[in-house]
């Protein structure tokens, strides 16, 4: 990474899938002087269904950051009813992807704007200020980006292989459609290169499904690379298991070994420093970046604030020390 310069910053920018990016992104919004928090949301999982656009990183995030997440799921409102679901399996219509009747609300209203011709981080943002979220939510680009699996089933689209096939087939790769002509928010490449700039977190989010199709837009990873504030990257994997999702799953069927070690090996070039759980202390000899060894799983809101203030305080001593070297 570039030089950085002196003086105190106050900003944070961290790249987010759905649901651990999301409980990271809720530590740090509290932690963090109003309006110092830009989360960046995968889209790379947006699908067409119904006829709508649904954005389910994005609405995560959304969801989190306003309070009406679901802390049993970790998607979906917590105040949801599912009269509409009832009335569409009766019809024999398609049940496998669940809308909440209020979650469906948020997705007609995004489809109509979408359609109007505005983009989709402007919708973001106005649904975000509505909800009352007072950190800003940036999708990764509002270019068309898909990704898709590739599994001994063939290539499937990523809510089919997630949601409908319940990520049960084996995996051998992944394609992020679009990536190749999309570009990032220019707000994002603005607060790379902002002087004002504290750290930019990747979040304890899937790195091949989540994180993954932000670094597959060249211009998002090229101003990650170059940025002179601390990327700090925290580890989805605890003790050769993840929290949740089908991330060690991935990393097996992948040949990789599952665990802390080999997320910071894929994160090779792009971090600074590296967050890992107290169970895999033994492990930060493997790792080439700076390690900070933290209790990791965000039970609740106290365990999200704790590791965020971690997190922002490994930043800050990572940029101490880079100032005196």
């Amino acid at each position: 990474m570039g030089q950085r310069k002196s003086g105190i910053r106050r900003n944070v920018l961290a790249l987010s899938g759905g649901v651990g990016g999301a409980k990271l992104a809720c530590g740090l919004a509290r932690v963090l002087p109003p309006g110092a928090l830009t989360t960046v949301a995968n889209t790379g999982d947006d699908f067409e269904h119904f006829g709508l656009h649904i954005s389910p990183d994005i609405d995560t995030l959304t969801y989190a950051l306003a309070g009406f997440q679901n802390e049993q799921t970790g998607w979906g409102r917590s105040d949801e009813t599912w009269s509409f679901m009832t009335a569409l399996g009766e019809l024999g219509g398609e049940t496998w992807f669940k809308l909440g009747d209020r979650d469906l609300a948020l997705h007609l209203e995004r489809t109509r704007r979408l359609n109007s011709g505005q983009r989709l981080s402007q919708v973001t943002s106005d649904i975000a200020r509505l909800l009352g979220v007072s950190s800003r939510i940036l999708p990764m680009t509002d270019d068309r980006v898909r990704t898709q699996v590739v599994t001994e089933d063939g290539v499937l689209e990523f809510q089919r292989y997630f949601v409908e096939a319940q990520c049960l087939p084996k995996v051998s790769g992944f394609i992020f459609d679009g990536a190749d002509q999309a570009h990032p928010h220019p707000d994002i490449v603005a607060a790379m290169k902002d002087p004002d700039l504290r750290a930019i977190v990747l979040c304890p989010s899937n790195p091949f499904i989540s994180i993954g199709p932000m670094l597959a837009i060249a211009g998002l990873r090229s101003a990650l690379a170059s940025s002179e504030a601390p990327v700090i990257a925290v580890s989805p994997i605890i003790g050769g298991h993840a929290v949740k999702g089908p991330t060690a799953k991935m990393m097996k069927e992948l040949g990789l070994q599952v665990d802390a070690a080999a997320v910071a090996a894929h994160y090779h070039g792009l971090i600074d420093g590296f967050v890992i759980d107290t169970v895999d202390a033994s492990l930060a000899n493997r790792i080439e970046v700076p390690v900070d060894v933290q209790p990791t799983i965000m039970r609740d809101q106290a365990d999200r604030e704790k590791l965020a203030r971690a997190v922002i305080d490994f930043a800050d001593r990572l940029t101490s020390t880079d100032k005196r070297a």
